[in-house]
């Protein structure tokens, strides 16, 4: 007879489901900085669902979104997931995970108890009738984030998922590595394939904010195996050297710049100053390049300090696309260059499976790498989102073990 609970790293045998687990968890009494919501408790593990698959987490990728859960701000994720049915007095975070699967609803085909898996963040109704129809999932009213807006997250011993999230792990990366680039990546492969006719091209230029973070440093390699040609904006030498390792033609140092933030109105002088700033970076942007070719496509996510100068520098017909707005929501748009030039500004949210899936076989294939930065302890999961949300993280993607420290890193035993 099995146990009711396993420690960590302790592994129940291959499809042996415990009654509880250990889980990292937010609640809405504990709003606030990252290390202190995040607690460990013991929970009941939640019951699959005809279309769902149960894994157990080997490794948990680390972003931004649960530094958002853990504040409370912008929503209260506890509220996003009643609408689903779900807990509404805490929340599992976790969008990233490697792991094992321990257990399959009844009209699940796609994966079976005992594979190793990597987990997307996708997930919507299935009978959603857009869906249905033929409309990419990411535009359907039911699309949600996996692990923010919903709970079951990875931060915990088992994962509840929608089967379809379950992608093949790279048998050649360890659990800690394959857990790291799957929502990042993915979401960086819609952003710069997922908007024609704006799609990468032979010889393109791309601006890619956050070159050393964990979405830029996997935009990079994926715009470099397209044939562009990438060019990041780091914070050091340091960060821009990494860049360039991971195929960046060149880099600007954000830092030798002062024009951030919402620029004065175009009518008021101080404009001109703002203006001179942009200016003096697009020089610095051709300078990366060794020519004067401006970016085809902006890979933006800091957003509110950002976004003029992004679409200032865009090149005509060219697009600015943003995934979020790590610095602010507010962002000023001088629409004098969207419509003169016939720029886009484009949105865009995560990914679908067909995008998650070619990322996923770049993936295996070697043709990208997951850019680990560093692993952390389960006891470290608030401290991890803390160090993200104070800016402190190292370059990459960073991992939490669930399940690996007392295993080899690749195989069960």
């Amino acid at each position: 007879m099995g146990k009711d609970l396993y420690e960590l790293g302790e592994i129940p045998p291959v499809g042996e489901v415990p009654r509880q687990m250990y889980a990292s968890l937010v609640r809405p009494e504990r709003y606030g900085e990252p290390e202190k919501a995040f607690q460990t408790e013991i929970i009941d593990i939640p019951e699959v669902g005809p279309n769902e698959a149960l894994v157990m987490v080997m490794a948990a990728g680390v972003n931004f979104n649960n530094v958002w859960a853990a504040r409370g701000i912008p929503v209260d994720v506890t509220k996003t997931q009643a609408r689903w049915g779900e807990p509404t007095e805490f929340h599992i975070g976790g969008s990233d995970a490697s792991g094992v699967v321990y257990a399959v609803g009844p009209e699940v085909t796609n994966v079976d108890v005992g594979d190793r898996v990597v987990v997307h963040a996708g997930q919507w109704n299935l009978d959603d009738p857009k869906v249905l129809a033929g409309i990419d999932p990411g535009l359907a009213d039911s699309f949600r984030v996996w692990g923010y807006d919903t709970c079951w997250g990875s931060f915990a011993q088992f994962c509840l998922v929608q089967a379809h999230q379950c992608l093949p792990k790279a048998e050649h990366l360890t659990w800690e590595e394959a857990a790291a680039p799957t929502l990042t990546g993915s979401t960086a492969y819609r952003m710069l394939f997922g908007w024609p006719p704006n799609t990468v091209r032979e010889g393109d230029v791309v601006l890619v904010w956050g070159g050393s973070g964990g979405l830029g440093s996997l935009a990079i390699q994926l715009v470099t195996h397209a044939g562009g040609k990438a060019v990041a904006v780091v914070s050091s030498k340091e960060k821009g050297e990494y860049c360039r390792s991971l195929g960046a033609v060149g880099y600007v140092n954000r830092t030798n710049f002062a024009h951030w933030g919402v620029p004065p109105h175009w009518t008021d002088p101080a404009w001109r100053d703002w203006f001179e700033g942009a200016k003096a970076f697009g020089k610095a942007l051709w300078e990366a390049t060794g020519e004067k070719k401006s970016p085809a496509i902006v890979f933006e996510h800091p957003g509110e300090d950002t976004i003029p100068t992004s679409i200032f520098v865009a090149d005509r017909g060219g697009m600015v696309v943003i995934c979020a707005g790590t610095t602010g929501y507010s962002a000023t748009v001088d629409l004098r260059y969207l419509w003169n030039m016939q720029k886009r500004l484009q949105g865009s949210h995560l990914f679908n499976d067909e995008q998650a899936a070619a990322f996923n076989e770049l993936v295996i294939d070697a043709k990208v790498r997951p850019t680990l930065g560093k692993v952390y302890s389960f006891e470290e999961t608030g401290y991890v989102h803390q160090l993200m949300g104070d800016g402190k993280l190292p370059e990459g993607n960073v991992v939490i073990q669930v399940n690996t420290p007392q295993l080899g890193l690749k195989d069960l035993p």
